[in-house]
């Protein structure tokens, strides 16, 4: 009854806030194949929540990992799934972007690496190969976790999608980007022993791992639609919680072809991290922002008030 009570309470205040007349359609694009980080966005549209928004929401995985937030910031799609250091790092090169929602508050984001190899410290990547996943992002933060690690006369490969066939065939020997929530799965459950440095451990500020991003364009002309989504995705996180096993399910039915007992662990351990609120905390945004300047991971200062937008309640 309770679950109930609360699911008609999210229909009536999305319902309340939906715009008039047809659904509207919006596109919006993942930063990764479809996988748990993204039940919430699922979970929104099985629980028919976009629908009560008044929203068709199409949802697109990428074909390249630093796709979805060029394609947003030029208007080709309406949303993507980005990072908080990918917007400023997009920002400073003057690409019009702006933040209108949250996914994960925190960082999942590691520097992994195969256990066994003689990694026991960061520097003791000195010299080696180092793969990152992102390109435009990860490559600029191993700089700066380089730099503030003593990783030094390192090279950086390019290994987009492909973590974990770089890692076991021995092409790199560490890689940027993997999530410790989902990629140290995946490793364990085909027999790997992984290690990794967690970004946030060594250095580099907190900041919220995936984030909602769109082109002021697109936010200008789609502010109720965008507005709805993000409510929507908010309401899917409190209903998740309430109920992760059921979520979970749904998740299992818009994503068949997800590797159940991998994603089961994964969302064990992603649950923590899932946005509490769809409200940006513009303090933290600045304070990685001014990392940023200072280690030149951006070549000019970004106002992180600037890149903001918080969808009313």
């Amino acid at each position: 009854m309770k679950k109930r009570l609360l699911m008609l309470i999210f229909a009536a205040v999305l319902a309340a806030a939906a715009p008039a007349g047809a659904e509207k359609n919006l596109t919006l694009m993942l930063d990764w194949f479809p996988n748990i980080d993204h039940l919430p966005i699922y979970l929104a549209r099985e629980q028919g929540l976009f629908q009560e928004a008044g929203l068709q929401v199409e949802i697109i995985s990428p074909s390249e990992t630093a796709d979805a937030l060029k394609l947003a910031a030029s208007g080709n799609i309406d949303l993507a799934v980005s990072y908080t250091p990918q917007t400023v790092i997009a920002a400073a090169s003057g690409l019009d972007v702006v933040a209108v929602g949250r996914l994960v508050a925190h960082p999942l984001t590691t520097l992994l690496f195969l256990e066994g190899k003689g990694i026991e410290t960061p520097a003791d990547l000195s010299g080696r190969r180092i793969g990152y996943t992102v390109p435009g992002l990860m490559d600029v933060l191993l700089e700066a976790f380089a730099a503030l690690n003593g990783v030094k006369d390192y090279s950086a490969v390019n290994v987009g999608f492909a973590i974990v066939q770089s890692l076991t065939a021995g092409k790199v020997d560490a890689v940027m980007g993997p999530f410790k929530t989902y990629e140290t799965v995946e490793m364990r459950h085909r027999g790997y022993t992984v290690g990794y440095f967690e970004l946030e451990k060594h250095g580099i500020p907190d900041y919220d791992e995936l984030i909602f991003v769109c082109s002021r364009e697109t936010l200008a002309k789609k502010e109720l639609e965008i507005a709805g989504f993000i409510r929507a995705v908010g309401a899917a996180i409190v209903q998740m919680r309430s109920d992760p096993d059921a979520a979970f399910r749904d998740y299992l039915e818009a994503v068949p072809e997800a590797d159940a007992e991998t994603e089961s662990e994964a969302f064990e351990l992603t649950l923590p991290y899932f946005a509490d609120s769809q409200t940006h905390d513009a303090g933290r945004w600045q304070t990685f922002a001014d990392f940023a300047a200072k280690h030149r991971l951006i070549e000019k200062p970004v106002s992180a008030a600037s890149l903001l937008y918080n969808a009313a309640p």
